[in-house]
């Protein structure tokens, strides 16, 4: 099953890619601004339509959780798909092709396959559970670094989510002292793609969105990283909050952001609204 279920992902992901990379850089591109800092494009909801297209034409019955709405409240199977079909929209409409297509099926809460792809880099990242983690057909393992110190980072800067600054600052800070560098670019899913395959070695950020993280937790885990929310659990999927790396990395990192912040103190500066079903949750205010 889940290698029909990798094929169905590396379809659609490729579906959805030829629609954005078809409006890179258009200029007659329609832009709606869904919120401050967080936009839909075109593109965007092309994207999706392709993407979900080849899904129900495989699997009608599975539910979909999609960032642009499409499909949702449809299928009541047990399986559902993850799909954010343009990751890392604003650089896509500034021109920057940093930017992907993210699709995730699982079953309750197991992952089972994921797919990440890059259209303009020409980069496939795949995984299924128990299959290992690929980069363009090569099997890609995480950081083996033995600490935090001179490691190389990726992070999201918290623009949807500007009240968790204070304490997103604090971590950052302490991280900056001990890293060999650290890059924002812009797409979360990439970010864990590449912590996967090891070319970062660690990456946090708050408030993400399911779609977001689907797919690059289990390419991480196949990839043999760890994956876990500010407390070293598991409830990044409902939180949005994560940490992740090789192991040592990301051990280091979590004790980090442990001592400057938590699950509840993110709550408190930035409560989530509550999740209803096909919805993902979404912070309050600022």
């Amino acid at each position: 099953m889940t290698d029909d279920l990798l094929s169905t992902a590396i379809a659609a992901a490729h579906a959805g890619a030829a629609v954005i990379s078809r409006y890179f850089r258009h200029a007659g591109l329609q832009v709606t601004a869904k919120a401050e800092n967080d936009f839909v494009t075109q593109a965007d909801k092309e994207s999706e339509a392709a993407v979900l297209e080849v899904i129900r034409g495989r699997f009608p019955d599975h539910r979909i959780l999609a960032e642009e709405g499409g499909g949702a409240g449809v299928g009541s199977g047990e399986y559902e798909w993850l799909i954010d079909p343009l990751d890392g929209t604003t650089n896509f409409l500034q021109g920057l092709p940093v930017y992907a297509v993210s699709i995730a099926c699982r079953k309750g809460d197991e992952l089972l396959a994921a797919v990440i792809e890059d259209p303009e880099g020409k980069n496939l990242f795949t995984a299924t559970r128990g299959g290992g983690a690929f980069w363009n057909g090569r099997r890609m393992h995480s950081t083996r670094r033995e600490s935090l110190k001179g490691a190389f980072l990726a992070t999201g800067y918290p623009f949807r989510a500007l009240s968790t600054l204070d304490l997103y600052l604090e971590i950052f800070r302490e991280v900056f002292h001990s890293a060999k560098a650290i890059r924002r670019c812009g797409s979360a899913a990439l970010d864990l793609a590449y912590t996967a395959a090891g070319v970062y070695d660690g990456f946090f950020e708050f408030r993400l969105s399911p779609w977001d993280i689907g797919a690059g937790i289990l390419l991480l885990r196949e990839a043999g990283g760890v994956v876990t929310d500010l407390d070293g659990g598991e409830n990044f999927f409902a939180s949005g909050n994560i940490v992740a790396g090789g192991r040592a990395v990301h051990r280091d990192l979590l004790a980090v952001v442990r001592r400057h912040a938590s699950e509840e103190a993110i709550e408190r500066v930035n409560p989530f609204r509550s999740v209803s079903a096909g919805a993902a949750p979404e912070p309050v205010g600022p």
